[in-house]
């Protein structure tokens, strides 16, 4: 009797730690792996999940939707909602954006954010798919946790001259 009380009080702890666990994940805070090189050089590039950075996303902001230009965001990709991608936030809804190496001035709608990705040239983001739906960000990226070379708080920046007060 010994025995299988001891199992039976381990696999109720198992059981609290996962539900406990979800819930961290589903509501405050995700860990993330950051794959390809859209990214680099403010993440390593990695063509597969043990190479690449490991990232902290916090959910907390999905609240009230509270994003500042320059955070770097996890969203579903407007085309694949299964795949994840990770992206620096341009520009918020109501704004207009300079689209680069374009004369070209483009209106975010309400309920609508523009990403593009830290290294133009190796992207696919919103200057492919247009402005992307707030409801698909999945949290905002504020550490990376790995590798320990890197580990730190992820800094906001925004590139020079693209909102435009048209």
């Amino acid at each position: 009797m010994g025995t299988y009380s001891h199992i039976w009080s381990m696999a109720k702890k198992n059981v609290m730690a996962v539900l406990l666990g979800i819930t961290i994940s589903d509501r405050y805070v995700t860990f993330v792996s950051v794959t390809g090189e859209s990214m680099h050089p403010t993440f390593t590039a990695a063509d597969n999940v043990l190479q690449g950075d490991f990232v902290l996303a916090e959910r907390r902001c999905l609240q009230k939707y509270k994003f500042s230009h320059g955070d770097v965001v996890l969203f579903k990709c407007p085309s694949n909602h299964e795949e994840l991608f990770v992206k620096r936030l341009i520009a918020l809804p109501g704004e207009w954006i300079q689209l680069p190496g374009s004369p070209k001035v483009t209106k975010i709608p309400e309920g609508h954010c523009w990403v593009e990705g830290d290294n133009a040239a190796r992207s696919w983001d919103s200057r492919s798919f247009g402005p992307i739906p707030l409801g698909l960000i999945q949290g905002r990226v504020t550490h990376i946790i790995w590798p320990p070379s890197k580990i730190g708080q992820l800094e906001r920046k925004m590139p020079e001259g693209r909102i435009s007060t048209v």
